[in-house]
């Protein structure tokens, strides 16, 4: 998926470096989180949340979206996390290769960073399900 960090001006920066994004993204693995840690200054917190609802909006007229959360640090934080919940990889990759996708990617802005990541629940007996 080469295509996902080439048009944003906002830095693209693994999460893991036992397997990249990229790679994430190949599996066939569903349902899953897709979750993305935003860094963004104070002075561009108005253009990052204009860009994300842009995003997200997008994301939402998707095959396989389930539903989209964003948070934000508490007091001074300059971090925002989202969390997407997808019915497969699959479904995922196809929204993210689109072009129109691609195009939203640009609109965050030059100081925000951004780390992407998919997941899977696990099952821990007597706390959580898979």
């Amino acid at each position: 998926m080469s295509s996902f960090s080439t048009k944003t001006s906002a830095k693209l920066v693994e999460r893991d470096e036992n397997v990249t994004f990229r790679t994430q993204l190949e599996m066939n693995v569903g349902p899953v989180i897709f979750m993305n840690q935003f860094l963004v200054k104070p002075q561009d917190f108005e253009k990052f949340l204009e860009a994300w609802e842009k995003d997200a909006t997008f994301f939402k007229g998707q095959p396989g979206f389930i539903s989209s959360q964003l948070h934000k640090g508490i007091g001074a934080s300059s971090v925002f996390i989202n969390y997407t919940v997808w019915e497969t990889t699959t479904l995922f990759r196809n929204a993210v290769s689109k072009a129109d996708y691609q195009a939203l990617l640009s609109n965050y802005p030059e100081s925000t960073i951004i780390s992407p990541h998919i997941f899977k629940k696990v099952a821990v007996p007597g706390i959580c399900v898979e």
